[in-house]
């Protein structure tokens, strides 16, 4: 879908509880942060809710989407925006692997943006009021990666490129979004 910035910063302010799923580098942190300061709302990021070593099974990374602490996002973040509460959670601290002592407060907002992969996970999807997938080239995608994340290509092309897509597949998360924005520039 062709839209202008501030068309879909509209359309957001006309929602509560809005998730932005979709490829890895294809711009879901920047849309929210873009979104947040449009709207003045709160910004969420799935990241946070990375799985800790000890739930990271051989059984639990056998079903598609499951490489999120969904369950842990769905009690510390989702029940309390939809109770109309303030909350706090702790985020998941990937130098240290453990979820964070610090806590990060977030009070009630018009909009809360979640943003990152998983955010559409069938256990959460219902807590949204509009869905926003993020679609990328894949040349594209590999070009941001190695930019980002050097480092970690062969685990983005090898394992999370994969497990996403699986997901996308399975979970038919493009197909449940009110909103898919396409990224397909060559030159970048």
């Amino acid at each position: 879908m062709a839209m202008k910035p501030e068309e879909l910063a509209e359309i957001v302010k006309k929602h509560k509880r809005i998730a932005i799923d979709g490829r890895c580098a294809s711009g879901k942190s920047t849309l929210g942060a873009f979104l947040q300061k449009e709207t003045g709302g709160n910004l969420i990021h799935m990241d946070d809710f990375f799985l800790r070593p000890e739930q990271r099974t051989k059984e639990r990374y056998a079903i598609p989407g499951e490489n999120v602490d969904h369950e842990r996002f769905y009690e510390e973040v989702l029940v309390p925006l939809q109770k109309g509460e303030d909350f706090y959670f702790h985020p998941f601290d990937c130098n240290t692997m453990q979820i964070a002592e610090q806590a990060i407060h977030v009070m009630q907002n018009a909009v809360t943006i979640v943003e990152g992969s998983y955010s559409l996970h069938p256990a959460l999807r219902d807590a949204y009021d509009l869905k926003i997938f993020m679609d990328i080239d894949p040349y594209l995608q590999l070009k941001r990666l190695q930019i980002r994340n050097p480092e970690k290509m062969e685990d983005f092309k090898n394992k999370w490129i994969p497990y996403e897509e699986l997901y996308f597949s399975q979970q038919k998360i493009k197909d449940i979004c009110d909103i898919v924005l396409r990224n397909f520039e060559k030159n970048e």
